[in-house]
């Protein structure tokens, strides 16, 4: 069974198991709570996922951000709770803030900028969704796993709301400047969805996962403007790269970005044996594959 408001996706997203005799999908919100407690009463595993996501959304949407992702935690923890179900909550390497000091361990200190800046409204409502979980799980004996996703990345991912490797993809195959914001040197890993939700099922099947935190991503490295770069020479190397500064980029005063964000996976290897399969390589393959069968569709009927 999966919930969504489809208000970052779509129905086509699941055509290849919409048929499925095993899967249900009910359109709605995790602010709903008559609608949540129905459903986490009819299943027996509850993966928590849902959020307002994207740099783009959470800078110029700050307070419906915060408010979504809070009182949806609120909603979908206390059903679970109530009905005893096991709950895996996807947090955020957002949590982390500006701390550099890379790898990150899942003890590594947070280091916000002031509250007045969006960006941080963010890593503060998933803070809150983590401290939910651990207290419903010290205080009340809720089994409670807290995932801290590193930019998951894969096919049918959209370019809106600040994603930033389904974006430059695009703008690549139909040609257009790659933007880049800032100087590009900032670097992040992005992790395969596929290898993602081989680690979720891994946590949620082992019973020392309960109660704990893991951070879940790729540790390959890499800066924005490198990634541009690679983009641009995989598609033919037409598309000139274009700076951006972040004044221009988002439409907020005091917009704050960070240098590195690297995960430390030791615990989640240690527990499960996990690790990424998929390279950066692998996943830009494929999201340029899928770009220009879009473009070509789209040209297609357009004729």
């Amino acid at each position: 069974m999966a919930v969504d408001n489809l208000s970052t996706g779509r129905l086509g997203n699941l055509d290849a198991v919409g048929q499925h005799p095993e899967f249900h999908f009910v359109q709605g919100s995790v602010l709903d709570e008559l609608m949540v407690d129905e459903l986490v009463n009819d299943c027996d595993v509850v993966v928590h996922l849902a959020a307002a996501v994207g740099v783009k959304l959470i800078v110029e949407q700050p307070l419906k951000s915060f408010t979504t992702n809070i009182r949806g935690s609120e909603t979908v923890i206390g059903a679970a709770h109530r009905w005893r179900r096991q709950v895996l909550v996807a947090s955020t390497s957002e949590i982390y803030g500006q701390n550099s000091a890379c790898p990150l361990a899942e003890d590594a200190t947070r280091v916000l900028g002031p509250p007045t800046v969006s960006r941080w409204a963010y890593s503060t409502a998933k803070a809150v969704d983590e401290i939910l979980a651990h207290f419903y799980h010290r205080q009340r004996g809720l089994h409670t796993t807290v995932v801290r996703l590193f930019n998951t990345v894969g096919p049918r991912q959209s370019p809106a709301y600040g994603m930033v490797i389904p974006r430059l993809v695009r703008q690549a195959v139909a040609g257009q400047p790659l933007t880049v914001y800032g100087d590009g040197q900032q670097s992040r890993c992005f992790g395969h969805v596929s290898d993602v939700v081989d680690c979720l099922v891994r946590l949620l099947e082992h019973p020392g996962a309960n109660g704990e935190v893991f951070n879940v991503g790729s540790q390959e490295e890499v800066t924005i403007l490198d990634l541009a770069r690679l983009i641009s020479a995989r598609t033919g190397g037409v598309s000139p790269i274009e700076m951006i500064p972040y004044e221009e980029a988002f439409t907020v005063d005091g917009y704050e970005d960070m240098r590195r964000r690297v995960p430390d996976t030791t615990k989640v290897r240690a527990l499960t044996g996990w690790q990424p399969t998929r390279t950066l390589d692998d996943i830009l393959t494929e999201t340029i594959a899928e770009a220009e069968n879009e473009l070509a569709t789209i040209a297609a009927l357009g004729h």
